[in-house]
């Protein structure tokens, strides 16, 4: 009897599908919270297909009922590297995230803003001007009273270029209150594509970019640039990896100007989580921190005068726990490492983020909810 090899082969994988499918399924965890001038706390969410915005007036133990920004429902990705955005200017609150379009890897960079206190917003508007179905994601976003500023990864240059390394920083900047944004400018080609951008506001106030990026065939190490200028290498780890690492790192600029910068690498010579101090052209050595044995990974920074808080995500076989290594002198010394929260569920990653009172650790888990927890000056 003749066999039929076709009706016995494994079907091919959609590809779009499958990309469809786990958008659809991902837990959602990743969200981002703000504080107001008032010291109220501002928490936005994704819940299905929309996102959500909700505050909190005794330090996030008890929330409003929440409004929903964005009306015609659209994917969201809101877990992992990928998060919603939210920055308060005295009254305006600023939210962008990324859109999930069918296609794999394929987003919009998506914004909406109120201007009453976030009693209503805008109609959302893509803030990418190439909208062909294609790579725009992992937005990041920094605001003052001089303006806003939108980056994320981009893949317009690379789509018919097959020798063209990873994707590029793409950056978009309003200086009207978020009513408009001028033209999409390039930052940098080669960033890595699946890693979240850090942003920090300097001492003028021009938004410094870090990223992961390729360096030479595939060294997936990190760079920062200020607005308009070009990059600096900031790690040397030599990491080769033909793959997305899916672990960004974080800035934050002290009064003097100093970069503080966090990071992950996989590199052999020195696995795991650094941290590293940058005055002007002289770079400190960088020093790893975390238990490599308890997946360290994910970090945040934040300063405050001579302050240095770094928190980041370990699991010890039970439970996710985050954290916590504390600096007086600018990151010269440092204080043992100490667990601030822990969860056996499901969890997000860190983020420290300013009040009037101090610093916060914000943190979302799948078994006890939001936290938020002061943790510093």
């Amino acid at each position: 009897m003749a066999h039929d090899h076709a009706a016995h082969q494994a079907p091919k994988r959609d590809y779009a599908k499958v990309w469809q499918e786990n958008q659809e399924k991902a837990p959602r965890l990743a969200v981002a919270a703000s504080f107001d001038p008032a010291g109220r706390l501002w928490r936005v969410q994704t819940v299905g297909k929309h996102l959500q915005l909700s505050h909190s007036d005794d330090g996030g133990a008890h929330f409003s009922a929440p409004l929903t920004v964005n009306r015609e429902p659209e994917l969201i990705s809101s877990d992992g590297e990928a998060r919603p955005q939210i920055a308060i200017v005295g009254k305006r609150i600023y939210l962008s995230w990324t859109q999930a379009l069918p296609q794999p890897f394929a987003g919009h960079i998506r914004f909406a803003v109120s201007l009453d206190g976030g009693l209503s917003f805008s109609d959302p508007i893509t803030v990418n001007d190439d909208t062909r179905p294609i790579t725009h994601r992992f937005n990041a976003m920094l605001a003052d009273q001089q303006g806003l500023t939108l980056s994320w990864v981009d893949k317009r240059d690379g789509t018919d270029r097959a020798e063209y390394r990873g994707a590029a920083i793409y950056t978009a900047r309003s200086t009207d209150g978020g009513r408009s944004f001028e033209a999409n400018r390039k930052l940098a080609d080669h960033s890595c594509e699946c890693c979240r951008i850090g942003m920090a506001s300097d001492r003028d106030g021009t938004p410094v970019v870090f990223w992961r990026h390729i360096f030479g065939r595939n060294v997936r190490d990190f760079a920062l640039a200020r607005l308009g200028e070009p990059l600096h290498r900031v790690s040397e780890d030599d990491w080769k990896i033909d793959a997305c690492p899916h672990h960004g790192g974080a800035i934050a600029i002290d009064a003097e100007g100093a970069r503080h910068i966090v990071w992950f690498t996989g590199a052999e010579k020195s696995p795991g989580p650094h941290y590293r101090r940058i005055d002007g052209k002289q770079m400190n050595d960088s020093m790893p921190f975390g238990n490599l044995d308890a997946q360290a990974g994910h970090p945040a920074v934040a300063v405050s005068g001579n302050e240095v808080t770094l928190v980041w995500r370990e699991f010890d076989g039970n439970a996710n726990r985050i954290m916590r290594m504390h600096s007086t002198n600018r990151g010269t010394d440092w204080s043992t490492p100490g667990i601030l929260a822990s969860t056996r569920g499901a969890a997000d990653y860190p983020q420290l983020i300013r009040g009037q009172d101090g610093l916060w650790l914000i943190w979302n888990t799948a078994e006890d909810g939001f936290k938020a927890l002061r943790v510093g000056t």
